[in-house]
């Protein structure tokens, strides 16, 4: 038997299946594959994804709050920003209220590979959650939320 392979006892009830560690684990690498394979034709992942949502917001934001927005460290947000800025779709400016901060704005490029990004999202999220009924899914994204801590 391999690790992959789930234990079932003898009532034959998957011993894993009960585990929500497991459970969550395998949701979000399924989910994560979904995703990657519908952003992958438009050059993005899911962390670049993230980073265009969190910097189209209307107040710019610095390298260091748009991190915090993110949950990843400044180093991670660096190299993050040094690649949209490769491609393209965001830059670097001085603040005009602090000009000794720097912030980060999306490109024109980079509103519209948004734009067209999140509807690839969507539908990579409609077809994931798909053997869901609709109340379901709705109930498991306010759940998520909820859990993890995320005003709706």
């Amino acid at each position: 038997m391999t690790s992959e392979t789930p234990q079932t006892t003898a009532n034959g009830i998957d011993q894993l299946s009960t585990r929500l560690g497991y459970l969550l684990k395998h949701a979000h690498l399924r989910y994560a594959e979904t995703s990657a394979e519908a952003l992958a034709p438009l050059g993005l992942n899911g962390r670049e994804l993230a980073a265009l949502a969190v910097l189209a917001e209307d107040v710019p934001l610095s390298q260091l709050e748009a991190a915090g927005r993110l949950g990843v460290d400044r180093t991670t947000m660096v190299a993050l920003v040094d690649t949209l800025e490769a491609k393209g779709l965001a830059e670097r400016r001085r603040s005009p209220l602090d000009r000794r901060k720097n912030v980060v704005q999306l490109t024109e490029q980079g509103r519209t590979l948004l734009n067209d990004a999140e509807h690839v999202r969507l539908a990579a999220e409609r077809r994931f959650l798909a053997p869901l009924p609709e109340e379901e899914a709705e109930a498991l994204l306010r759940a998520l939320r909820i859990l993890t801590a995320i005003e709706s």
